[in-house]
């Protein structure tokens, strides 16, 4: 790998190309490769390399430079070699994200871009995306309003809604553990939609709100709200946190005992902080939205095995977020046979993935005229180790993401498409 004009700060970027193996390091300090084949098809990526979602952001790179080598070694998109451009969005400042957004877009003249895992950055980035008229495609950002009452033609989502998460588990809460919940949520347009659609999920079954707290991005000590939780005498405290916040919740919690008085429990769920935890700490009932353990489903083995040759460790829903993403821009365009952005917007809709890239055992299509991608999600428990020391989730059942969705009129997206 050859490296040139190194730069520092906002201006760091990577360009990727087919065959190259992103190890940690290389990662955490992105750099120029100054020689681009004239014709190549560019996909920007606007994620988190730093700070709270630096793991999952970090992922959903592999993931996608797995893809990429993929789709050139079966012949790029309409005949051309593809690279990978990606930016440090930061994990929590919207102003770089649009910052780089802008940068890749204008600069960089990417055909594609990719991003955020945080929620109100990647709906910060689509303001941008709609601006410029490019296809955006958001790996990871959870937010109702992104495929929501903020949709945009041109924007496409492939990890599920907060309601759809929200949806999957609190039938199973409510009806295992009790109907009295506490909620820890982090403040910010991703924890705001969470709690709300699980309040309106278990209020639906019964369940209550008996309190919560809202924690800034990035919190390390939570004590004090563990503490307000337990003197709540709630049946469940709900972990709405992630990245690293889930890790010290959950970590912290389990340091006050709180899993021997109460059940600790959650919406999302990832492999991250799992793997982060102390065995006695992976505890709690949560949603998985893509698990790599799935028995007999076809092509998710071979994946696992790639993801394992590249990392050493088992693929996360993070890896598999960044796979689809950007195979997602590769069939946009050969499905369209054009790389204008209207085309291939509307060659999506209700777009369904091939099993090999779907990897589950349900269908998974963007929904026409919301452009949410409809997949299956794992209802279970987190677990010390299982079939295999990387088995740290019990799946109890499968959820079919059609069952949960609703319909695309509740969803709140109008969308309009720019007139010929």
């Amino acid at each position: 790998m050859k490296e040139a004009n190194s730069r520092g700060g906002m201006d760091r970027r990577t360009i990727v190309k087919s065959g190259l193996v992103l190890a940690a390091a290389q990662i955490a300090s992105p750099f120029v490769i100054c020689a681009r084949a004239a014709d190549a098809v560019r996909i920007g990526l606007d994620n988190p390399l730093t700070g709270t979602y630096a793991g999952p952001g970090k992922n959903e790179l592999v993931g996608c430079q797995m893809a990429l080598d993929e789709i050139n070694a079966k012949g790029g998109i309409l005949g051309r070699p593809v690279e990978l451009v990606v930016e440090d969005s930061t994990s929590g400042d919207a102003g770089a994200a649009v910052q780089k957004a802008r940068k890749l877009i204008e600069s960089d003249k990417v055909d594609f871009l990719l991003g955020n895992v945080n929620s109100a950055l990647a709906l910060a980035m689509a303001q941008v995306s709609n601006e410029k008229g490019i296809l955006h495609i958001v790996p990871g950002g959870h937010t109702d309003a992104i495929t929501g009452a903020s949709c945009h033609w041109n924007v496409f989502r492939v990890c599920n809604t907060t309601q759809m998460e929200a949806n999957a588990v609190a039938s199973t809460l409510v009806k295992e553990y009790g109907k009295k919940f506490y909620y820890i949520t982090p403040d910010y347009a991703f924890g705001h939609t969470l709690e709300a659609g699980l309040v309106k999920a278990a209020g639906a079954l019964g369940g209550e709100k008996v309190g919560g707290d809202l924690v800034p991005l990035g919190s390390v000590d939570f004590s004090s709200y563990l503490i307000k939780a337990q003197a709540a005498n709630p049946d469940v405290i709900i972990f709405l946190t992630q990245g690293d916040d889930m890790l010290n919740a959950l970590k912290q919690a389990v340091q006050f005992g709180l899993d021997k008085k109460v059940h600790l429990a959650g919406a999302q769920q990832e492999m991250e902080p799992l793997e982060g935890l102390s065995p006695e700490a992976r505890i709690g009932t949560w949603v998985m939205e893509w698990y790599w353990n799935q028995p007999g489903v076809p092509h998710v083995a071979e994946f696992v095995e790639a993801v394992k040759k590249r990392t050493g460790r088992v693929p996360t829903a993070r890896h598999w977020f960044g796979y689809v993403s950007t195979w997602t821009c590769a069939h946009a365009a050969n499905t369209a046979k054009s790389l204008k952005a209207v085309d291939m917007a509307k060659s999506l809709q209700d777009f369904h993935l091939p099993p090999e890239i779907a990897l589950g055992p349900n269908p998974a299509f963007y929904r026409a005229g919301q452009n949410q991608l409809i997949a299956s999600l794992f209802v279970g428990n987190a677990q010390a180790s299982g079939s295999a020391p990387d088995d740290l989730f019990k799946v109890i059942k499968v959820v079919n993401g059609a069952d949960v969705a609703g319909t695309v009129e509740e969803s709140g997206c109008k969308m309009t498409w720019p007139t010929p």
